[in-house]
């Protein structure tokens, strides 16, 4: 059997939001092997592999471990792109924004049996809220109807001198418009790459991300004890 060499991290936000105490397997060549006894004092533990290590697949689940979902990481090159009419989400917007998030991310990793039913929900309705006020994603841009009704959202985060990510992103129907407003907010920043990533499962994402210019970078699987 493979053996695991690696550490465990605390994840002390999650432990706190969650009411879970969490870690992270941070895999290094120069730590030693991971036992079952590594996992003891925590209740739950996180461990993200590529999608083309089966050996580590293989020694997780052996080790307890249960897959819970693949994920793609894609990348888009940053070139000209047309102004639109995206605005700047407001502290006014957040209950909106909070509410269109638990909503359009109810299933996600942080899902039932391993969190609570309604844990994703709360997460991600956090993580807007974070978004517009500039911690973690720095910003959060809108599209509006004509009554002034948030119709779509996306969260940026600046990464580098030359990297932007998409944290998340929500709108039926304006998919092409939320990437072309998070493109053309890299470009005024004077980015060359912006990053996203999807559930392995999401192949309307996927298509879209792809129909924007994006390529697959890398693929992964998400395990948790």
């Amino acid at each position: 059997m493979t053996e695991l060499l690696g550490v465990l991290e605390p994840l002390t936000w999650e432990s706190q939001f969650f009411a879970l105490p969490s870690a992270v397997v941070r895999f290094r060549d120069d730590a030693p092997a991971l036992t079952t006894a590594d996992f003891t004092p925590w209740q739950r533990v996180q461990a993200k592999i590529p999608a083309g290590r089966a050996d580590w697949l293989d020694a997780l689940q052996k080790l307890g471990f249960q897959l819970v979902e693949g994920e793609v990481d894609l990348t888009l090159a940053v070139a000209h792109h047309l102004r639109t009419d995206a605005e700047r989400a407001t502290e006014h917007d957040i209950p909106a924004l909070r509410q269109m998030a638990a909503l359009a991310f109810a299933q996600s990793r942080f899902r039932a049996p391993w969190y609570a039913p309604d844990d994703s929900g709360r997460f991600y309705a956090q993580w807007i809220e974070n978004a517009v006020k500039g911690t973690f994603d720095h910003e959060c841009l809108v599209f509006r109807a004509n009554s002034g009704e948030i119709e779509a959202f996306v969260s940026l985060r600046q990464l580098s001198e030359d990297e932007a990510r998409i944290g998340l992103l929500a709108g039926r129907g304006m998919g092409d418009k939320l990437m072309q407003a998070a493109l053309h907010w890299a470009e005024q920043r004077q980015l060359s790459t912006l990053r996203v990533a999807t559930q392995l499962g999401n192949t309307a994402a996927l298509k879209r991300y792809i129909a924007s210019g994006g390529t697959i970078d890398a693929t992964a699987y998400w395990l948790y004890r």
